[in-house]
């Protein structure tokens, strides 16, 4: 059973946006925290962007604060990830995670979620 599942991903120029998005199945998805989380090559996963469905309270790491926004549409119990901006550095598999039934309360790290996607390829080449 595939609870979360990303779709989006793809090759841009330096500079160019992609949106990502997360559909999760209803259980997964109502009132938790759902977060992004990506890892490039040879490095840890680390947290991009947090949204607490319940509220829509949106948290991002310093890394994409200005460039990136997540938001929701609870219809279609689907979270995104609009990217803008896009540098080499923001090149990895990009992941969809859930805390369930917890609030996020800050920028959380990968252990704190115990539902994950696939993931999806971002690269971005200078």
């Amino acid at each position: 059973q595939v609870h979360l599942e990303e779709s989006g991903g793809g090759s841009v120029q330096d500079g160019g946006s992609l949106r990502l998005a997360c559909e999760a199945d209803e259980e997964t998805y109502k009132t938790n925290c759902l977060g992004w989380f990506r890892q490039a090559p040879g490095k840890e996963r680390e947290a991009v962007a947090h949204i607490y469905t319940g509220q829509g309270t949106e948290y991002y790491a310093d890394s994409a604060k200005d460039r990136f926004t997540i938001s929701q549409d609870v219809a279609k119990r689907t979270v995104y990830l609009q990217m803008h901006v896009l540098r080499p550095e923001d090149t990895g598999i990009y992941y969809c995670a859930a805390r369930v039934l917890q609030y996020c309360y800050r920028l959380r790290s990968p252990a704190d979620f115990s539902v994950w996607g696939r993931g999806t390829q971002v690269t971005v080449s200078s």
